[in-house]
């Protein structure tokens, strides 16, 4: 054994909690600072941590736990209940930003054919700018109580929904990467994967159910849970050539209803905040190259920025109208659908590890969580402050 990766997560741990304390302070999410921590500590300043291959493959594993986090706070009553309309600003929400960030990397890198090599790291760019999290908004809209109005349901609801479509984007766009790969086989194991993991989820779902009903609340739902995840990630690489963070999101979904989610959740948390959480945020700075940031870089992070926020406010915004939505409450959908987090940062390490884009990329994504989990909760504010003050004048 290598003792000194001990003391490499040893280090990555106690950075990490630090500068997580510190962003929270700075009314950050905690990402942000685990993030500047991985940085700090990585060969771009201090150098007290280098990417080894334990540190890349424990970063693997945190992304597949918190993509299965993610599947088992899905609510999927919620999200039958929301019908026609969520699914529709979602779709707005993924093909706008996805146009977007495709044409901006174009504008920049310049146009190549399509099929090419070059041609999907330009998609892949306007990939990373599908995902949305909601949780800053949630908080925000709870914190106005505004959270259980029509509009904050339906940016809830279409944020999930956003998700979801986004990982199927991803997975498809990975997919066609491989030369040797046709575009029909990529669609067609895409959708062979998704039936079968229907099929096999139903099986699941009650074998589950009925243990949870004779072992409520036990430590074996959790850690069959976590075998789910891994086996079903498994065989979305292996089996069927699509992303293994699919098949993990997936898992949560397939026992997301079970009466027992929220304590599956709770302990595959305590996994991820104390040990495999960390290691992945941090990697990622470990793995982000401030070395070669250039003038050009910073000017295509700040494009990336602004064209990442427009593109959910135009697109979320545009079709929030067309279904009826008036005056600013089309806006507070745009707006509330720009956040960005942790998805865009698996989405962005998944491209990474596909040759789909560099590392210093990464810091263009950083800079977005950070600009959008900042300004979100401000304009949110000011547009619900201005409708409340036209009710009361009309209320008068």
């Amino acid at each position: 054994m290598e003792y000194g990766i001990l003391l490499d997560l040893a280090i990555i741990i106690v950075f990490a909690k630090i500068f997580g304390i510190l962003a929270r302070f700075l009314k950050a999410p905690q990402v942000v600072g685990q993030i500047i921590a991985g940085l700090i500590i990585g060969p771009s300043v201090l150098g007290l941590v280098n990417q080894s291959t334990f540190i890349v493959e424990m970063a693997e594993i945190g992304v597949l736990i918190l993509m299965f986090s993610a599947g088992l706070e899905t609510n999927l009553r919620d999200l039958m209940k929301t019908g026609l309309k969520a699914l529709l600003i979602a779709c707005a929400g993924v093909l706008v930003p996805l146009i977007g960030g495709t044409l901006l990397h174009m504008a920049f890198y310049g146009t190549s054919p399509m099929g090419s090599t070059e041609f999907y790291k330009s998609v892949f760019i306007g990939v990373i700018m599908t995902a949305t999290s909601v949780s800053i908004t949630v908080q925000t809209l709870r914190d106005m109580g505004k959270l259980k109005g029509t509009v904050g349901t339906t940016i809830l609801s279409a944020a999930i929904i956003d998700d979801v479509i986004g990982i199927i984007v991803l997975t498809f766009v990975i997919g066609m990467t491989d030369s040797t790969t046709k575009p029909t086989t990529v669609i067609v194991n895409t959708v062979l994967f998704f039936i079968l993991a229907i099929a096999i989820g139903i099986v699941i779902y009650f074998f589950f159910k009925k243990y949870d009903a004779k072992h409520p609340h036990t430590r074996r739902i959790p850690i069959l849970g976590l075998a789910l995840c891994f086996a079903m990630a498994y065989i979305a690489e292996v089996y069927f050539g699509i992303a293994d963070i699919t098949g993990a999101y997936v898992a949560g979904i397939i026992l997301c209803s079970l009466k027992d989610s929220e304590y599956i959740a709770e302990k595959m948390d305590i996994n991820s905040y104390m040990l495999f959480g960390p290691v992945f945020f941090a990697s990622i700075g470990l793995k982000t190259d401030i070395s070669e940031f250039s003038s050009a870089l910073a000017i295509f992070c700040i494009a990336f920025v602004l064209v990442a926020l427009v593109t959910k406010i135009v697109g979320c915004g545009l079709m929030s109208r067309m279904l009826g939505f008036k005056g600013l409450d089309t806006l507070k959908i745009g707006v509330g659908m720009m956040t960005r987090g942790e998805v865009a940062l698996i989405v962005a390490q998944k491209g990474l590890s596909a040759g789909l884009i560099s590392s210093e990329y990464f810091t263009a994504v950083i800079l977005l969580i950070i600009i959008s989990s900042i300004v979100t909760p401000i304009l949110l504010k000011v547009l619900y402050s201005k409708t409340d003050k036209a009710e009361a004048t009309e209320a008068q």
